[in-house]
């Protein structure tokens, strides 16, 4: 039997935004319809945000009115047919961790939004449901939420400054609304590549019905280019591979 989810309601707003918040950033939420997003930045963008939103969500909306099939696929769809930027990069995501073309919608746009906004701030942060695009100048942690796992929020990602935007996507069968066949609390990939980073966490996540099967996802994981590391969470096991590094959150014990 399935776990149950957590309603995105009961934890994006209580536990998991207020503490994404950066002190030397200015934080706004901008919500178009399905996508809500938490974004910082240098200074308030949110009607560059807003305008970013509502254009990659027409290109994607717009495209699924000539295909329906992109908006349903569970299995990759190739785009055969001339396509916005967005839409190809979500199909070539999905073709390569070998799932349908939305699965890696919340990362597209979580990226595509943020290098709108990175040409009028320096430094940003754009979290979509969990999936985070970010070009920071500091060194950075990132909170893992695992739902009921007993290492939720109790481990973070720590990402070195890097001129080189990152994109944090995260997978889950126990917390929020989106589709996974498996059962981890949590898995998160690291790419510079925000479509692919969200249809391979869909795509490992699959593969976790219990905390035996976390060394075969990630070793399935590690297969795809461009993955700079995958993190597993299923109750209280965890494993880890790639170029990144697990640190305990300040005052939670490991």
């Amino acid at each position: 039997m399935a776990k149950k989810k957590i309603a995105p309601t009961d934890y994006w707003h209580r536990t998991y935004r207020c503490k994404l918040q950066a002190a030397d950033l200015v934080a706004f939420q901008i919500s178009v319809k399905e996508t809500d997003l938490f974004i910082q930045a240098d200074r308030d963008l949110t009607q560059v945000a807003i305008d970013a939103v509502i254009r990659y969500r027409g290109y994607i909306e717009q495209y699924i009115e000539q295909v329906p099939a992109f908006g349903t696929a569970l299995k990759p769809l190739r785009v055969e047919t001339p396509a916005p930027a967005i839409v190809q990069e979500m199909a070539r995501a999905g073709e390569c961790a070998g799932v349908g073309p939305m699965a890696a919608v919340a990362g597209a746009m979580a990226e595509h939004v943020g290098r709108d906004l990175l040409q009028q701030t320096s430094q940003v942060i754009v979290e979509n449901g969990g999936d985070i695009f970010l070009k920071l100048d500091r060194p950075t942690h990132i909170a893992i939420f695992a739902g009921p796992s007993p290492l939720s929020m109790k481990i973070g990602l720590a990402l070195p400054a890097s001129p080189i935007p990152l994109a944090v996507c995260t997978s889950s069968a126990t917390v929020g609304h989106s589709l996974s066949l498996g059962r981890a609390d949590a898995v998160c990939v690291v790419s510079a590549d925000g479509s692919l980073a969200d249809a391979a966490a869909t795509a490992i996540g699959n593969r976790v019905d219990r905390a035996a099967d976390i060394e075969a996802a990630i070793a399935f994981g590690r297969t795809m280019e461009r993955i700079e590391g995958i993190v597993v969470v299923a109750g209280d096991k965890i494993g880890a591979w790639g170029e990144l590094k697990l640190v305990p959150l300040p005052g939670k014990k490991t």
